[in-house]
Protein backbone atom coordinates (compact mmCIF):
# COMPACT_ATOMS: atom_id res chain seq x y z
CA UNK A 1 0.00 0.00 0.00
CA UNK A 2 1.10 3.18 -1.06
CA UNK A 3 2.50 5.54 2.00
CA UNK A 4 0.21 8.73 2.14
CA UNK A 5 1.54 12.28 1.84
CA UNK A 6 1.32 13.81 5.25
CA UNK A 7 1.59 17.69 5.57
CA UNK A 8 4.53 19.16 7.32
CA UNK A 9 5.41 22.23 8.53
CA UNK A 10 8.35 24.24 9.78
CA UNK A 11 8.55 24.81 13.41
CA UNK A 12 12.42 26.22 13.57
CA UNK A 13 15.35 25.59 11.49
CA UNK A 14 19.37 25.54 12.00
CA UNK A 15 21.85 26.86 9.82
CA UNK A 16 24.90 23.82 10.38
CA UNK A 17 27.53 25.41 7.78
CA UNK A 18 27.30 28.24 5.12
CA UNK A 19 25.67 25.24 2.94
CA UNK A 20 23.95 23.20 4.97
CA UNK A 21 20.47 23.78 7.09
CA UNK A 22 18.12 21.60 9.48
CA UNK A 23 15.02 21.59 9.21
CA UNK A 24 12.66 21.10 12.19
CA UNK A 25 9.37 20.18 11.12
CA UNK A 26 6.39 19.17 12.45
CA UNK A 27 4.65 16.29 10.67
CA UNK A 28 0.73 15.39 10.70
CA UNK A 29 0.25 11.80 11.78
CA UNK A 30 3.83 11.27 11.88
CA UNK A 31 3.75 6.77 12.68
CA UNK A 32 7.82 7.39 13.79
CA UNK A 33 10.55 6.18 12.11
CA UNK A 34 13.91 4.14 12.34
CA UNK A 35 17.37 5.94 11.92
CA UNK A 36 19.06 5.50 9.23
CA UNK A 37 15.03 6.24 7.28
CA UNK A 38 14.80 8.70 5.04
CA UNK A 39 11.59 10.94 3.49
CA UNK A 40 10.06 12.48 0.18
CA UNK A 41 9.10 16.04 -0.20
CA UNK A 42 7.47 17.35 -2.56
CA UNK A 43 7.05 21.02 -3.50
CA UNK A 44 4.09 22.21 -5.48
CA UNK A 45 4.17 25.55 -7.39
CA UNK A 46 0.73 27.80 -7.84
CA UNK A 47 0.81 27.01 -11.70
CA UNK A 48 0.58 22.83 -10.76
CA UNK A 49 4.02 21.88 -11.24
CA UNK A 50 5.67 20.10 -8.74
CA UNK A 51 9.24 18.94 -7.74
CA UNK A 52 9.97 15.67 -5.59
CA UNK A 53 13.77 15.10 -3.38
CA UNK A 54 14.52 12.32 -0.91
CA UNK A 55 16.40 13.83 2.15
CA UNK A 56 17.46 11.61 5.39
CA UNK A 57 16.14 11.89 8.71
CA UNK A 58 18.68 13.49 11.38
CA UNK A 59 16.58 13.13 14.17
CA UNK A 60 16.00 10.67 16.66
CA UNK A 61 12.74 9.40 17.07
CA UNK A 62 10.32 12.06 18.56
CA UNK A 63 6.75 12.41 18.34
CA UNK A 64 5.76 14.46 15.40
CA UNK A 65 8.67 16.14 14.77
CA UNK A 66 11.64 14.59 11.86
CA UNK A 67 14.22 17.08 11.26
CA UNK A 68 16.22 16.78 7.95
CA UNK A 69 19.16 18.28 7.16
CA UNK A 70 19.41 19.76 3.28
CA UNK A 71 22.85 20.64 1.64
CA UNK A 72 22.01 23.03 -1.07
CA UNK A 73 23.42 22.73 -4.50
CA UNK A 74 23.81 25.83 -6.25
CA UNK A 75 21.96 24.73 -9.57
CA UNK A 76 19.43 22.44 -7.52
CA UNK A 77 15.78 22.99 -8.23
CA UNK A 78 14.73 22.30 -4.70
CA UNK A 79 17.00 22.62 -2.31
CA UNK A 80 18.43 26.52 -2.80
CA UNK A 81 14.46 27.38 -1.80
CA UNK A 82 14.74 25.42 1.28
CA UNK A 83 17.64 26.29 1.96
CA UNK A 84 17.07 29.93 1.86
CA UNK A 85 13.05 30.59 1.32
CA UNK A 86 11.61 27.58 3.48
CA UNK A 87 10.12 29.82 6.30
CA UNK A 88 8.79 28.78 9.96
CA UNK A 89 4.78 27.98 9.67
CA UNK A 90 5.35 27.18 5.58
CA UNK A 91 3.63 23.72 4.49
CA UNK A 92 4.80 21.12 2.39
CA UNK A 93 4.04 17.55 1.73
CA UNK A 94 6.19 14.68 2.84
CA UNK A 95 6.08 10.82 2.58
CA UNK A 96 7.65 8.54 4.55
CA UNK A 97 9.28 7.26 6.49
CA UNK A 98 11.00 4.46 3.43
CA UNK A 99 13.63 1.79 3.89
CA UNK A 100 13.84 -0.81 5.76
CA UNK A 101 17.14 -2.02 4.89
CA UNK A 102 19.85 0.72 5.79
CA UNK A 103 18.35 1.29 9.75
CA UNK A 104 19.91 0.71 12.77
CA UNK A 105 18.03 -0.91 16.00
CA UNK A 106 19.16 0.68 19.16
CA UNK A 107 18.37 -2.99 20.44
CA UNK A 108 20.79 -4.67 18.51
CA UNK A 109 23.61 -5.15 21.16
CA UNK A 110 26.19 -5.49 18.62
CA UNK A 111 28.73 -2.67 17.98
CA UNK A 112 28.33 -0.66 14.69
CA UNK A 113 30.85 0.76 12.57
CA UNK A 114 29.17 3.94 10.81
CA UNK A 115 31.21 5.51 7.87
CA UNK A 116 30.12 9.10 6.38
CA UNK A 117 31.06 10.99 3.54
CA UNK A 118 30.22 14.63 3.38
CA UNK A 119 26.17 14.85 3.96
CA UNK A 120 26.52 11.13 4.07
CA UNK A 121 26.96 11.33 7.65
CA UNK A 122 22.88 12.95 7.90
CA UNK A 123 21.61 9.20 8.59
CA UNK A 124 24.44 8.44 10.57
CA UNK A 125 23.71 11.30 13.30
CA UNK A 126 20.07 9.64 13.57
CA UNK A 127 21.72 6.37 15.04
CA UNK A 128 24.05 8.27 17.51
CA UNK A 129 21.56 10.58 18.52
CA UNK A 130 18.78 7.72 19.20
CA UNK A 131 21.81 5.51 20.29
CA UNK A 132 22.17 8.64 23.13
CA UNK A 133 18.38 9.18 23.65
CA UNK A 134 17.65 5.34 24.48
CA UNK A 135 20.98 5.20 26.32
CA UNK A 136 22.30 1.85 23.79
CA UNK A 137 24.37 -0.65 25.13
CA UNK A 138 26.34 -1.32 21.91
CA UNK A 139 29.32 0.61 21.36
CA UNK A 140 28.98 2.98 18.50
CA UNK A 141 32.24 3.70 16.16
CA UNK A 142 31.89 6.94 13.80
CA UNK A 143 34.54 7.89 11.20
CA UNK A 144 33.42 11.02 9.19
CA UNK A 145 35.09 12.48 6.18
CA UNK A 146 34.72 16.33 5.55
CA UNK A 147 36.34 18.41 2.88
CA UNK A 148 36.98 21.21 5.36
CA UNK A 149 36.73 22.21 9.29
CA UNK A 150 33.64 24.51 8.03
CA UNK A 151 32.06 21.86 6.00
CA UNK A 152 31.50 19.41 9.13
CA UNK A 153 27.86 19.08 10.16
CA UNK A 154 26.45 18.82 13.43
CA UNK A 155 30.13 19.64 14.76
CA UNK A 156 28.89 20.53 18.15
CA UNK A 157 27.27 17.00 18.69
CA UNK A 158 30.15 15.20 17.20
CA UNK A 159 31.90 14.52 20.49
CA UNK A 160 33.38 11.18 21.87
CA UNK A 161 30.98 10.09 24.92
CA UNK A 162 29.93 6.78 26.52
CA UNK A 163 30.13 4.02 23.67
CA UNK A 164 30.47 6.24 20.63
CA UNK A 165 33.84 7.09 19.38
CA UNK A 166 34.18 9.61 16.91
CA UNK A 167 37.03 10.45 14.12
CA UNK A 168 36.93 13.01 12.04
CA UNK A 169 39.05 13.06 8.78
CA UNK A 170 39.71 15.77 6.26
CA UNK A 171 40.03 15.55 2.72
CA UNK A 172 41.03 19.67 1.43
CA UNK A 173 42.16 21.14 4.73
CA UNK A 174 42.65 20.17 8.16
CA UNK A 175 43.18 22.42 11.28
CA UNK A 176 46.34 23.58 12.64
CA UNK A 177 48.22 20.49 14.42
CA UNK A 178 45.38 17.93 13.20
CA UNK A 179 46.78 14.53 13.96
CA UNK A 180 46.39 13.77 10.21
CA UNK A 181 47.02 15.55 7.36
CA UNK A 182 44.37 16.53 5.09
CA UNK A 183 43.48 13.23 2.22
CA UNK A 184 40.65 10.96 1.01
CA UNK A 185 39.75 8.38 3.01
CA UNK A 186 42.14 5.36 2.73
CA UNK A 187 42.40 1.83 4.37
CA UNK A 188 44.37 2.79 7.27
CA UNK A 189 41.92 5.15 8.85
CA UNK A 190 39.53 1.96 9.60
CA UNK A 191 38.80 0.28 12.14
CA UNK A 192 40.79 -3.03 11.69
CA UNK A 193 38.01 -6.05 12.37
CA UNK A 194 37.46 -7.43 15.93
CA UNK A 195 35.41 -10.49 14.56
CA UNK A 196 32.52 -9.62 16.71
CA UNK A 197 30.03 -9.39 14.25
CA UNK A 198 30.27 -5.56 13.41
CA UNK A 199 27.59 -4.01 11.62
CA UNK A 200 28.74 -1.36 9.35
CA UNK A 201 26.82 1.60 8.02
CA UNK A 202 28.31 3.88 4.89
CA UNK A 203 27.03 6.24 3.41
CA UNK A 204 27.77 9.43 0.98
CA UNK A 205 28.61 9.83 -2.72
CA UNK A 206 28.65 6.77 -4.97
CA UNK A 207 32.61 6.88 -5.74
CA UNK A 208 33.20 7.68 -1.42
CA UNK A 209 30.74 4.28 -1.21
CA UNK A 210 32.23 1.85 -3.65
CA UNK A 211 36.06 2.92 -2.78
CA UNK A 212 35.18 2.43 1.00
CA UNK A 213 32.99 -0.73 0.51
CA UNK A 214 36.51 -2.36 -1.02
CA UNK A 215 38.64 -1.64 1.69
CA UNK A 216 36.04 -3.03 4.29
CA UNK A 217 35.99 -6.05 2.57
CA UNK A 218 39.94 -6.29 2.20
CA UNK A 219 40.43 -5.23 5.52
CA UNK A 220 38.57 -8.62 6.92
CA UNK A 221 34.90 -7.26 7.43
CA UNK A 222 31.74 -9.63 6.14
CA UNK A 223 30.45 -8.15 3.04
CA UNK A 224 27.12 -9.57 4.53
CA UNK A 225 26.94 -6.88 7.49
CA UNK A 226 28.47 -3.95 5.10
CA UNK A 227 24.75 -2.09 4.49
CA UNK A 228 25.60 1.52 2.07
CA UNK A 229 23.33 4.04 1.33
CA UNK A 230 24.97 6.80 -2.23
CA UNK A 231 23.54 9.60 -3.50
CA UNK A 232 24.95 11.86 -6.81
CA UNK A 233 28.29 12.62 -7.33
CA UNK A 234 30.35 14.92 -5.09
CA UNK A 235 33.82 15.64 -3.73
CA UNK A 236 34.51 14.45 -0.36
Amino acid sequence: MPLPWRVARLLDARTETRTARTLVLHVDEWPSHLPGQHVDLRLTAEDGYSAQRSYSISSAPDGDIVELTVQMLPDGEVSPFLFHDYAVGDPLELRGPIGGWFVWDPADPRPALLIGGGSGVVPLMAMIRTHRKYGAAAPLRLVYSARTPDDVLYADELKPSDNVDVTLLYSRSAPLDWPRPPGRLSRDDLPTPDHSGTRVYVCGPTGFVEAVSRQLVDLGYDDQEIRTERFGPSGV
